[in-house]
């Protein structure tokens, strides 16, 4: 997620949240500026697109290992395996209710009497169909039981109406930046989702679990001049009879955690990366300078591809929200509109979760520091960078801060179910990274950074796999560094 936190050089305050974060923006009234000229800024403003039909999507690419999570069981089910999310999304700004239709495409992992699913309680459903019969529903909290018969390793189709009024939950955090997650509207019915651990449930039925990875399809509908921002390719936007419609494609699976909906009076800006990847810019239409602080992300791209390689994914977009935070989603950054927030270090740790966390993703929240380590080290070599200095000399300034976090909320590899992504998962893992660095060389250290991401595509990992990769990677037997890291109670000493 990252909502990443971060070290001031010098002061040594922290200043970040956790994960590659979204973050929402003020954009004023609901009405918002009368005029929607476009900007004669650079970048320049795109062209409504026209309508395109969805391709069909390859249901193979989104089967997944589901399982239990090891810290927070509550959320998820491996009985489910999502391969697709047809969504269909109405927000009524002024009523503060949401409105949706939804397809799920899933396989059963087992035979089974009924099949749970995590939808908010104030989602009230009133319809469901499951292989196009009738079924009945049940709730118990946050849990939407459906109760129809499924088969082990048979596709099923499951259709459900639903409205309310969505309300973020809660996080089992320690963090004075973020205490919930999910659907979060401003007091001018703006709304914008910021999802990690979980929050995805609390605008459509969705199995929330990092391990079960999906394809989407999403449409979006709002009073204009308002739009509704989501993740992947946008290939139609339209108004008519008052209502702006927005149909978005995501062609490679997501965990449902990257998965992000925003509904705002935003205009839409084009941009594109030195390698031809192209960039779009969502921003209040009452906030213009906005636009200036994202001129950076060209440049952070083209320097993470030529540490990492190949940005994954065919688009990448940013969209600006109110919020103190920032978090990567997939081929989307949601930033908050803080001077922080939109500083181009948090715009490259964001945008380094696109292979790290997006690319590849952990199994377990037990494996938070996976996204976040080599995320919040990336961060430290482009601060290091535009200060002239090396990057030995931010880990230096960095390093003092890691034990006091350790101590407060835990090792990174075993932290405190109570402090999800506390500065402990950013901080130490991108220590331990500077040090496997030093121990191995540039060229090794890189060729397993840019490896690991190509070699799971698309894919889950799990921590044994990750320190086998890197083990194999770079030829080093390391079971006892990484235990000191990952694991030990107290920060390792440093060479």
């Amino acid at each position: 997620m990252n909502r990443a936190r971060r070290i001031v050089p010098a002061t040594l305050v922290v200043a970040l949240t956790a994960c590659t974060g979204t973050a929402e923006l003020r954009t004023g009234g609901a009405e918002g500026p009368a005029s929607s000229e476009p900007s004669s800024a650079s970048p320049s403003v795109t062209p409504t697109p026209s309508a395109q039909a969805a391709p069909e999507p390859d249901l193979d690419l989104a089967r997944s290992e589901t399982r239990e999570d090891s810290y927070y069981p509550e959320v998820g089910d491996p009985l489910v395996d999502a391969l697709h999310y047809d969504l269909d999304l109405a927000w009524d700004p002024a009523a503060r209710t949401l409105t949706g239709a939804q397809t799920l495409t899933f396989r059963a992992t087992e035979d089974a009497g009924s099949v749970r699913l995590d939808l908010g309680a104030p989602l009230e459903v009133s319809e469901a169909t499951l292989d196009g019969d009738p079924v009945t529903t049940s709730r118990d909290g946050d849990a939407l039981l459906v109760r129809a018969p499924v088969r082990a390793d048979v596709e099923h189709e499951l259709r459900l109406a639903y409205a309310g009024s969505p309300e973020p939950v809660g996080v089992p955090t320690t963090r004075t930046d973020f205490s919930s997650t999910g659907w979060t509207v401003t007091p001018a019915g703006e709304t914008w989702t910021m999802q990690e651990p979980w929050g995805a449930h609390t605008w459509y039925a969705v199995n929330d679990h990092p391990s079960d990875k999906a394809l989407y399809d999403v449409t979006m509908r709002v009073p204009a001049p308002w739009t509704g921002v989501s993740n992947g390719e946008l290939l139609e936007r339209t108004e008519a009879d008052g209502q702006t419609t927005t149909r978005w494609h995501l062609a490679e699976p997501a965990a449902p955690y990257l998965v992000t909906a925003a509904f705002a009076n935003y205009e839409m800006t084009e941009d594109v990366s030195g390698s031809g990847v192209p960039l779009t810019y969502w921003t209040p239409r009452d906030r213009p300078a906005l636009k200036a602080a994202l001129a950076v992300t060209p440049e952070a791209m083209d320097w993470l591809e030529d540490l990492l390689g190949p940005y994954p994914y065919d688009t990448f977009g940013t969209v600006v929200v109110d919020s103190d935070s920032a978090m990567e989603t997939q081929t989307m950054v949601t930033l908050g509109d803080t001077p922080y927030t939109t500083s181009p270090e948090v715009v490259v740790h964001e945008l380094a979760h696109h292979w790290y966390g997006n690319q590849v993703t952990p199994t377990d929240w037990a494996d938070l520091w996976m996204n976040e380590g080599m995320a919040m080290y990336l961060q430290g070599m482009w601060e290091a960078e535009q200060r002239g200095v090396e990057v030995g000399v931010v880990m230096d300034e960095w390093a003092p801060s890691e034990a006091q976090y350790r101590a407060e909320s835990g090792p990174p590899g075993a932290y405190d179910r109570g402090a999800f992504a506390s500065s402990n998962v950013y901080y130490g893992p991108a220590l331990m990274f500077h040090e496997l660095r030093e121990r191995v060389g540039d060229e090794a250290f890189f060729a397993m950074a840019r490896g690991w991401p190509a070699a799971n595509d698309n894919g889950n990992a799990t921590r044994q796999e990750f320190l086998d990769f890197i083990e194999s990677s770079t030829g080093e037997e390391l079971s006892d560094f990484f235990d000191a890291w990952l694991l030990g109670e107290t920060t390792p000493s440093r060479d």
